[in-house]
């Protein structure tokens, strides 16, 4: 039967495509999601699949084999955009100025549709029930918590999820390759504000004031200790600070400046011992220098963690679609985060990456405005997803 979907999936490949085209040209962002969310309900809806809408804002949940007994498998599509106005000059661009898919979603929701296809016209062979989860706004601000919160993994209760990504996030996995990992793979997706307060006054008269920015400086520099003095080596973090703002004019020092920045871990318990050490750090320098400091911290996405044995258990299929020879293991995680971690602390599954860069000269890296992927290998997510599905319910029936 993998071998069915592999041959189903390949003759799909025109409609992956097309409807990939379809949604690139309506993106949307975040949670406002109206267009898309109408667009996958009315596919689901020619394929004969009930679904329910309005989950946890725009999601949707569609369980196949509804009223079937046994266990039931997971699907995750993201379908939100980036607030980024197109550059790829495709014959297909975005319709909505300001919007577009820079991050492959467009393809993910067409390989979960293409997958959810198959298994609805092969649903009487299926020891079990498929539950096809279309979240918005991953790319912030988070929209697997809310889904989750509304019940999306409930009635029936998912006992495996898989979802993935396409695009070139691991240099690694070539096109048309997949590449695994098993455990921690990606990182948390945290951010910070930091407000430095001090006293203003005369540039040329600063033994009278007490810099601001002097002291963020100090901090900003100090955070970095975090990582490098606070951390093991083998346990990877960063700290970026990504805005400094302060000072109104070249010869006058503020009251005040601002820093923000993110914080990534791929160990929660790490996370949970620098997050407050960034406070305690940027706090103690502040009032060393006689200022002070308020700090606040926001735990967004948490790490993402595989299930090693379902992992296993994927890159088995995988092999049977792909070859063996293009399944890759991913050994080193990125630093990159994805609310598809919410998902897989609920449930044990995996999240794989099927390479797509587009080649030569037109190669640009996820999230910016020339961003396109190669279409060739669509089929192959389709083909992944619905033969996981399947063979994963058959041997636990």
């Amino acid at each position: 039967m993998i071998e069915s979907f592999k041959e189903m999936a390949e003759g799909m490949q025109d409609q992956l495509v097309a409807w990939r085209r379809e949604l690139h040209k309506i993106p949307e962002v975040a949670h406002d999601l109206p267009k898309t969310a109408e667009y996958i309900a009315k596919r689901l809806e020619e394929m004969g699949i009930p679904h329910r809408t309005g989950v946890g804002g725009y999601g949707i949940v569609a369980v196949i084999n509804a009223e079937k007994e046994g266990k039931t498998f997971g699907i995750r599509a993201d379908m939100d955009a980036l607030a980024i106005e197109e550059e790829t000059g495709l014959p297909f661009p975005s319709e909505h100025k300001g919007a577009m898919h820079a991050c492959g979603h467009d393809a993910h929701m067409s390989m979960a549709l293409g997958a959810a296809k198959l298994l609805q016209e092969n649903r009487e062979s299926i020891p079990g029930r498929v539950k096809m989860l279309f979240q918005p706004a991953e790319e912030g601000p988070g929209g697997a918590k809310p889904m989750i919160d509304d019940g999306a993994l409930k009635d029936p209760d998912v006992d495996v999820v898989i979802g993935q990504h396409i695009g070139h996030i691991f240099k690694t996995v070539g096109n048309g390759q997949v590449g695994v990992g098993k455990g921690a793979i990606m990182a948390c997706l945290d951010s910070f504000k930091l407000q430095i307060h001090g006293k203003g006054g005369h540039g040329a008269m600063p033994d009278i004031t007490v810099d601001p920015i002097m002291i963020a400086t100090q901090i900003t520099q100090a955070l970095q200790t975090l990582i490098s003095r606070e951390r093991k080596p083998t346990q990877p973090g960063v700290i970026t600070v990504g805005k400094f703002h302060g000072g109104t004019a070249y010869n006058i020092i503020p009251e005040k400046v601002e820093l923000e920045g993110t914080a990534r871990f791929i160990s929660e318990e790490v996370r949970q011992q620098i997050s407050k050490r960034i406070g305690e750090l940027a706090k103690g320098i502040a009032e060393s220098m006689r200022g002070s400091c308020e700090f606040e911290y926001v735990y967004g996405y948490p790490p993402l963690v595989t299930d090693s044995e379902f992992s296993e258990y994927f890159k088995g299929v995988a092999a049977q679609i792909v070859g063996d020879e293009n399944v890759v293991e991913i050994d080193e995680p990125t630093m990159g985060g994805e609310d598809m971690a919410f998902f897989l602390k609920e449930a044990p599954g995996t999240f794989f990456f099927l390479g797509s860069p587009k080649a030569g000269e037109d190669m640009y890296p996820h999230h910016h405005p020339k961003f396109d992927l190669d279409e060739s290998v669509m089929w192959k997510g389709t083909a992944l997803f619905a033969a996981t599905a399947y063979s994963w319910l058959k041997d636990n029936a």
